[in-house]
């Protein structure tokens, strides 16, 4: 069964309340992205937007670091109550081994992100450790990006890692997951598509109206897919 993963900094702000309690009882995941302005040229979410979410929802809360520096944001966001800490391979390199360990000793899950150029072969010394392998299919940073086809192979490439390994990672997409891209991801490997503008909050006002469509779109176009 796949998941969907509603990217809030996509959402109407206005009326977060609102929109988070229609989307408790069909998300699986909720995507929040921290941005620093200096990893990527935007500035969105933050752990306190973490924190005022956890007190109305439930549902597993991904926090997507794009930031330069992570470990000085990886503390401030496992308390604010994120469950799966996202980091990009770009930016732990140096320290991933010390970040994973307290991640995880602190209870929550160890995600890493990768970008577009980015090989997967970069993460090979502690794939085993990721719990949630986040694949861009867009260069990172603003939402409306066009979907970069190359990363088909790439889901391919981390699906035959997993099942031959017997990784336990989730596939997660981030980016363009929509319409035009939902068959060939899930094709592809995915797992977990983490759904904003074009997939799911664009689709009406009404954030209840706009999962039906969604939903009902992806269904049409993955119906031929065993899986589903």
């Amino acid at each position: 069964m796949y998941k969907f993963s509603p990217s809030l900094m996509c959402m109407d702000l206005s009326r977060f309340k609102e929109q988070v309690e229609v989307l408790n009882d069909k998300a699986d995941f909720y995507h929040v992205d921290i941005m620093d302005g200096h990893f990527v040229k935007n500035i969105t979410l933050s752990p306190f937007f973490i924190q005022e979410l956890k007190k109305i929802t439930d549902v597993p809360i991904d926090a997507h670091l794009m930031v330069t520096n992570p470990a000085d944001f990886v503390e401030m966001t496992i308390d604010a109550g994120a469950d799966y800490i996202s980091l990009h391979a770009e930016t732990i390199n140096g320290n991933a081994f010390r970040l994973i360990n307290q991640i995880k000793e602190k209870g929550k899950k160890f995600g890493v992100v990768l970008n577009p150029a980015t090989p997967l072969e970069s993460i090979r010394h502690y794939i085993q450790h990721v719990d949630k392998l986040t694949i861009m299919t867009v260069d990172p940073g603003f939402a409306g990006q066009k979907f970069v086809e190359e990363m088909i192979g790439k889901i391919k490439e981390a699906k035959e890692l997993k099942e031959r390994n017997g990784y336990k990672y989730l596939i997660t997409i981030d980016g363009s997951c929509n319409k035009n891209t939902f068959k060939k991801l899930v094709e592809a490997g995915a797992e977990v598509l983490i759904v904003g503008s074009s997939g799911l909050f664009g689709l009406d006002e009404d954030v209840n109206i706009a999962w039906d469509k969604m939903m009902d779109t992806f269904h049409l176009e993955v119906k031929d897919i065993s899986q589903v």
